[in-house]
């Protein structure tokens, strides 16, 4: 124990004494970084302004303000960045007369150096989550802002009721039990603006991957015989009786719905936070795999058995549509393709639920 003390001490005075010696190096070094920065300064603040005169110019052209207009703005614009590079060579001019005058300078001092700037979430000229905002790297190399972003993307949940459509069958008399059978969806969307001044019209695109599941009930399952799956009475009690598909998809909607115009100096956006939403449209794409599970009791011990791609459809189609308020709605959707490529009685998957937009 006294040798780890020991040990443990002169550690620790062994990085003392590096700290102290390495000190005015660090200082040294740190001061050239920020006489470098002032130059980065005066260059960020110099592009930012010819950014917004450019969007001014843009608004101008396409007359939504007047010449007296636009050159009020530029007027006002340009004091702002000039008064900007004022304040911040500022700062850093008195961040180097701190560090040479200091031997140890706390970083809360008002001046950044070009380091790793952590950016996620919502923007704070922006009243939604935007997930394009997402940001990890050199404060300098950050890229500007685009004036006009017609196309965002968001991640996509849905989770919900899940059942089937049978030829000749109401909902009331299927087969399989209304709680235990589910979907889940998980994908990313991308969404794009329809007209160029005008946001009522947005087409949403993407990927995603569908699991709906049927819990089957009164003791039944899906036996397959020549190609042709049919639902039959297993000869032993059943505890569970369950079969699920797993797609990928390509979900494409059109959305309908008012939006917020949010317009500054650099740069306008359109949001549908806490807007009504109306999206209708379809999804085609592949079956990964089809999993038939059973659990029973034979002899008193517990058995489990799972059965694999069934014959299933290769390709799966149908409709969906959603009506949401912000970023949560209700979600339906139809397989038009048939759970399996032959069956005694035709059956189509159909889903209800519940669909979370990340936008």
């Amino acid at each position: 124990m006294q040798n780890t003390i020991k040990f443990l001490v002169g550690f620790i005075l062994f990085l003392v004494v590096q700290l102290s010696f390495s000190q005015d190096l660090n200082n040294s070094q740190q001061i050239t970084q920020l006489q470098e920065q002032k130059a980065i300064v005066q260059n960020e603040e110099k592009k930012q302004l010819k950014e917004a005169v450019e969007a001014i110019n843009i608004r101008l052209d396409s007359k939504e303000i007047s010449q007296e207009e636009a050159s009020q703005l530029k007027t006002a614009v340009a004091e702002k960045h000039a008064l900007n590079i004022e304040n911040r060579l500022a700062i850093i001019d008195n961040r180097i007369a701190l560090l040479e005058r200091n031997e140890t300078v706390t970083q809360d001092t008002g001046a950044t150096l070009d380091g790793f700037v952590l950016q996620i979430g919502k923007s704070e000229d922006s009243d939604e989550y935007d997930i394009g905002s997402v940001y990890i790297g050199p404060q300098s190399k950050k890229k500007p802002r685009v004036f006009d972003k017609r196309t965002t993307s968001d991640m996509v949940f849905a989770i919900g009721f899940n059942n089937a459509i049978i030829e000749g069958q109401s909902l009331n008399d299927s087969p399989y039990k209304i709680g235990g059978s589910g979907f889940v969806e998980l994908g990313w969307a991308w969404k794009t603006r329809v007209f160029e001044n005008s946001n009522v019209v947005r087409f949403k695109y993407g990927l995603s991957i569908q699991w709906n599941k049927l819990d089957i009930k009164d003791n039944l399952y899906f036996a397959e015989e020549n190609d042709v799956v049919t639902l039959e009475e297993y000869p032993l009690n059943l505890s569970k009786s369950k079969f699920r598909t797993t797609n990928l998809v390509i979900p494409m909607h059109f959305e309908f719905g008012p939006s917020k115009k949010i317009e500054r100096d650099d740069y306008f956006r359109y949001s549908t936070y806490r807007k009504f939403k109306f999206g209708i449209g379809g999804y085609g794409g592949i079956v990964l795999q089809s999993l038939q599970k059973l659990k029973y009791d034979e002899n008193g011990s517990k058995q489990k058995d799972k059965f694999k791609d069934y014959n299933t459809n290769n390709f799966v189609y149908g409709l969906s549509s959603y009506i949401s308020w912000g970023n949560v709605g209700i979600y339906a959707k139809y397989d038009l393709s048939t759970i399996f490529k032959d069956q005694a009685i035709d059956q189509n998957n159909i889903s209800l639920g519940l669909r979370f937009d990340m936008d």
